[in-house]
């Protein structure tokens, strides 16, 4: 019996790729073997971040970095560490911001539901700019000199939120925020694969960039990377941490926090409900080495091979295929399009896989268009050949 069956739970078959509500990317075997084994023995956990923020800092190029509960959660410490610094003070009062810098400045078409993570610290976030051109009302976009107009005393830094057609760009956006010594905290979730953007957007001269280390990298769901400054990073590091701990006994390396920044200890911080476990810590650490050494991009033939056995099984139905072979190392991809009945007929279809047996999950961003999408990240090939099993079987009985 399947473990989640044991529980009463049905596993699916994902099509959708790394998404959180279907549990990340599946970790490779070295991954968990990685897992399994830290869970063996105990470490300080001041100490193994420690030594994760060097192998962060190598794979990013960065000063320093921290493994966070996911990339949620870097930005939740990003913006903590941004308002409060090494001011114990305001540790203990976040997320109330009375008397000092809270708001973050972000593009209005850079908003989401995931900058929430960023209110959650206690930050109050100012829109500016417009996006012109999905209005309909012009050509512009959001440009870095409406930044510079928002800030004011009450201004702690600014939000970004890092895609490929981002506008402005990143590093207009860092000239701006460091000519008034202000910090700017990246949103980098998605942008991996490619390797290059683990040091190519902090390269732009951010000062905090979040990564997620469960989809491209394959780490737990549960784990995402911060990079960057490394007082901010101590900073942030200080508000999760478990402080429980006499001051005169807690010594954690100096080369990663510098106890001379700061008077006494701060008792738990904000961050201390987004912890992560050793375990966690670990198994990202050799997922990342992984990622950057290009072994998971081994797979994307394979990948491939299996989205084919998809289309081959759609061949003569009412359901067209056009399988994309994307460049660099994204996994290849495969639109399923059907073309009679709409938008409507695609909904229906999604939700007759989602009550199939096993339940199957394709990426429903493009439903509206009439568009299922496919995604081989988690799925083997067995699996693949159910996909196309059902829905030969669902096209056939309509």
């Amino acid at each position: 019996m399947n473990i989640y069956e044991r529980f009463g739970v049905v596993p699916i078959i994902n099509a959708s790729g790394a998404v959180t509500r279907l549990g990340g990317a599946p970790m490779p075997e070295s991954v968990l073997d990685a897992f399994r084994a830290a869970a063996a023995d105990s470490v300080p956990l001041e100490q193994l971040q420690a030594a994760a923020s060097k192998q962060i800092a190598l794979a990013t190029e960065t000063e320093a970095g921290l493994v966070t509960a996911g990339s949620a959660a870097s930005l939740t410490l990003g913006a903590a560490a941004i308002m409060a610094r090494f001011d114990l003070g305001r540790m203990e009062s976040l997320p109330h911001c009375d008397g000092f810098p809270s708001e973050f400045v972000v593009a209005r078409e850079q908003r989401s539901g995931y900058d929430h993570a960023v209110r959650a610290a206690g930050a109050r976030l100012v829109e500016v700019g417009f996006n012109e051109v999905v209005a309909g009302a012009g050509v512009r976009r959001t440009e870095a000199w409406e930044y510079r107009t928002a800030f004011n005393e009450s201004t702690a830094g600014v939000l970004y939120v890092i895609t490929g057609d981002s506008a402005p760009p990143l590093e207009e956006v860092v000239e701006v925020a460091h000519a008034h010594n202000l910090s700017v905290l990246v949103d980098a979730a998605g942008e991996l694969p490619p390797k290059e953007n683990l040091h190519a957007i902090a390269a732009s001269g951010a000062d905090l960039v979040g990564f997620s280390g469960g989809k491209a990298i394959r780490g737990p769901q549960s784990t995402g990377i911060l990079c960057g400054n490394r007082d901010l990073i101590a900073s942030a590091a200080l508000q999760m941490l478990d402080m429980d701990d006499h001051p005169e006994l807690w010594t954690p390396p100096s080369n990663w926090i510098d106890r001379s920044l700061f008077d006494g200890a701060p008792r738990h911080g904000i961050g201390r409900a987004l912890k992560v476990s050793k375990e966690e810590v670990i198994a990202l650490l050799v997922a990342l080495e992984r990622f950057q050494q290009g072994e998971s991009e081994q797979e994307l033939a394979e990948m491939r091979e299996r989205l084919e056995l998809i289309a081959e099984a759609l061949e003569g139905s009412p359901l067209a295929t056009r399988l994309y072979q994307t460049t660099g190392e994204r996994p290849p991809r495969l639109e399923i399009q059907a073309s009679a009945g709409g938008p409507f007929r695609a909904f229906e279809l999604c939700r007759q896989l989602r009550e199939g047996s096993p339940p199957i999950y394709v990426g429903h961003g493009r439903l509206a268009q009439g568009i299922l999408e496919v995604n081989p990240l988690c799925f083997g090939r067995d699996q693949a050949i159910e996909i196309g099993r059902q829905l030969r079987a669902l096209v056939a009985t309509q």
